[in-house]
């Protein structure tokens, strides 16, 4: 019994034939698609449909728990569990609150971003299975690749190959099944 690829990737040499083929896949119907580049291509994250609009929300949402937790503990502290009249000032004195709340927001904001990325990306991700496609590494030096991954509806290896074949790519090769 042959194992099924996890997929089929074709490596491309410049980032307009990368954006071409991700443009070629989608007109042809495929959905299950993943690209790889050496640099960003806001272009390329556009026709694959990247969105991060997830990234802002948990860092706002973060920031402001934070500051409200720090804002709401300094209240607490100073105005109700140990009130301390010292010189006439006020219990309540929330110009003193801010600077303390704005820095914790940003940590907050910060800490969540970071642990939101990771999450959202798998990561750290030691081994994926296109790393052990020949010629991968050259995928943070100079190389673009696009795979039509195994589970898009429409995926038939022989189709693909020839989808890929006449997109004139430098290789075409399977992306083996990890364990």
């Amino acid at each position: 019994m042959t194992q099924r690829p996890r997929g089929i990737m074709a490596e491309f040499k410049t980032p307009e034939a990368l954006i071409e083929a991700v443009r070629a896949a989608k007109r042809a119907g495929y959905t299950r698609l993943d690209a790889f580049s050496p640099f960003p291509l806001s272009d390329l994250a556009k026709e694959l449909g990247v969105r991060t609009s997830v990234i802002p929300w948990i860092a706002t949402v973060a920031g402001l728990v934070g500051a409200a937790i720090q804002y709401g503990s300094q209240y607490w502290m100073n105005a109700v569990d140990y009130p301390l009249n010292v010189g006439g000032r006020p219990l309540h004195s929330w110009p003193a609150f801010i600077p303390a709340s704005l820095i914790v927001a940003i940590l907050w904001a910060g800490a969540a971003t970071l642990i939101g990325l990771l999450l959202i990306l798998r990561l750290p991700r030691l081994h994926h299975p296109v790393f052990a496609v020949p010629g991968f590494e050259r995928a943070s030096e100079d190389r673009f690749f696009l795979c039509i991954m195994q589970d898009d509806p429409i995926f038939d290896n022989a189709t693909v190959r020839t989808f890929f074949g006449g997109l004139s790519p430098l290789a075409v090769q399977e992306v083996p099944e990890c364990g």
